[in-house]
């Protein structure tokens, strides 16, 4: 049995994860828009993969016996003055995705729901995964003295994100 107030952080986390999915997506379409073919794609499968994560607690909840409530989402930011305020306002919200992922394990451990706690840890292991990529995307950045203006800089880093494994 999930206690009340880990059920409501899983669905503040389903809602979130869509959220971020959304998030993403309107990044890549601003992208496309910019002319950053390589940004778009790596935003565009961002976008996919923040579903899934979606998709993963939904269908832990489910399985769980928990109510579910997707909420509206609220709409994500369409307009940045440039690549690299976008690339550092997706590693925030990375950031910020971290916070509640450690929040619900440590809400689950405390309650002693080892099943939730035991579910989260591989979303604690994703989230490094995701903290290390846009840490190794801003470490380009700085090898590449690119700060968002047009040139060299901006073609080789939309390069790289087109090909960053994540």
């Amino acid at each position: 049995m999930i206690a009340s107030h880990i059920a409501q952080l899983l669905n503040e986390q389903v809602n979130a994860e869509f959220y971020a999915s959304n998030v993403y997506l309107q990044l890549s379409a601003w992208c496309e828009g910019e002319g950053l073919e390589g940004a778009a794609k790596f935003f565009r499968t961002h976008s996919l993969e923040e579903r899934t994560h979606m998709d993963k607690i939904f269908d832990y909840m489910a399985e769980c016996s928990v109510p579910i409530t997707v909420d509206a989402i609220p709409k994500a930011p369409s307009d940045h003055a440039n690549l690299m305020v976008a690339l550092k306002a997706a590693q925030e919200h990375e950031y910020k995705v971290t916070a509640m992922i450690k929040n619900i394990a440590k809400q689950s451990f405390e309650a002693e729901d080892y099943t939730t706690f035991n579910f989260i840890e591989w979303f604690i292991a994703e989230q490094h995964e995701e903290e290390v990529l846009f840490d190794k995307i801003m470490d380009k950045a700085r090898i590449l003295g690119f700060e968002g203006q047009p040139g060299q800089a901006l073609y080789i880093m939309d390069d790289y994100l087109a090909n960053v494994q994540h």
